[in-house]
């Protein structure tokens, strides 16, 4: 199996970062604005990228200000049965992520792709926390 693992210092506080990657509103404005999403064990979150493209998350766990957990259930075939998650914690006044794609089930073109852009849409989740202006996906009209 392969991971996708990066770790982003925040400058704001904990809850802000838990709550841009919890609520609908906070996913909207860092990974896309296509976003159905409820911070709720069971609920299933989905991602759309565009009118053809979307990817279904289960909230598997949740714990305030420190963990969140989706099991990908739809979207691109190589993402279903993927773990994702979002580590929070403390470090000398700001918030440091540690975020983990798992459950690869090799290491292809398409994989090392979406590691590219999960540092991207990272760093809009960064620029939204401490700018209050992050840069998610858009569907171009």
């Amino acid at each position: 199996m392969e991971h996708i693992r990066h770790s982003v210092t925040i400058n704001a506080p904990i809850n802000s970062v838990y709550e841009a990657i919890t609520s609908q509103e906070g996913l909207s404005k860092w990974w896309t604005n296509q976003t159905i999403a409820k911070a709720k064990i069971e609920f299933l979150n989905e991602f759309g990228f565009g009118p053809e493209y979307s990817k279904r998350m289960r909230v598997t766990e949740l714990i305030p200000d420190e963990l969140v957990k989706w099991h990908c259930e739809d979207g691109d075939k190589e993402w279903i049965g993927t773990n994702l998650s979002f580590n929070l914690s403390l470090k000398d006044g700001k918030t440091i992520l540690r975020f983990a794609h798992r459950d690869w089930t090799e290491a292809t073109e398409y994989y090392e792709n979406c590691n590219f852009h999960w540092g991207l849409f990272l760093q809009s989740l960064k620029m939204l926390c401490e700018t209050g202006k992050g840069t998610p996906f858009q569907e171009m009209t």
